[in-house]
């Protein structure tokens, strides 16, 4: 399995990057956000990949962050949900809004990305929403659950923070769905209970 790859951009376009690493030129598909973001071509690069074998064919798809790529190994794991799904999902929805979209069984936020249907969007949120609860309960993100690690991001860590006041984590996402995640975590926190306690 190749976890990431980094090298000199030899070709970029919407959906893929050739990425140089020791004389090898890996193609890697990408969203079309990851080769927005990178560096012109002939600068270093870096991509986390996920390596898809199938019969006929070896694919590498490449992500900005490890979060990304651990978000797209977990909608691919849903059934009826292949690589090319899962791109077109993170085309649309970045690993925050995708964790928030699952919490608070917002399926149709799914529906915007290309071939993924109503049913489909169902499944998605219905496969994953104890994963994602779970990790949000316990101050994990999305790239990290699974496993014990530090809490990334302050919308992620404001949700785990309410969850611990006894808010659901669909309750929690919904409250903080808004927020400027760059505000600093206690920010956050007092806006939700202040957007939940008018709601009331």
């Amino acid at each position: 399995m190749i976890y990431c790859l980094t090298g000199k951009l030899l070709k970029k376009s919407l959906d893929m990057v050739v990425l140089s690493c020791a004389g090898v030129g890996y193609q890697v598909l990408v969203p079309a956000s990851v080769s927005s973001a990178l560096p012109a071509i002939g600068h270093e690069a870096t991509l986390y990949t996920y390596m898809n074998v199938t019969d006929n064919d070896v694919t590498l798809f490449g992500f900005a962050s490890e979060e990304q790529q651990a978000c797209f190994k977990m909608l691919t794991g849903v059934s009826g949900v292949g690589p090319k799904v899962g791109i077109a999902i993170l085309n649309v929805l970045s690993p925050e809004k995708i964790t928030l979209a699952i919490s608070a069984g917002d399926h149709k936020a799914f529906t915007a990305a290309n071939g993924v249907g109503p049913k489909l969007a169902q499944r998605i949120t219905l496969e994953l929403k104890d994963k994602v609860g779970k990790g949000l309960a316990e101050g994990i993100g999305f790239g990290d659950i699974g496993a014990a690690a530090v809490p990334t991001g302050n919308i992620t860590q404001a949700i785990a923070a309410l969850t611990s006041l006894g808010y659901s984590p669909s309750e929690a996402a919904q409250a903080v769905a808004k927020a400027d995640e760059t505000l600093p975590v206690e920010e956050i926190i007092t806006l939700a209970l202040r957007g939940m306690a008018k709601g009331r």
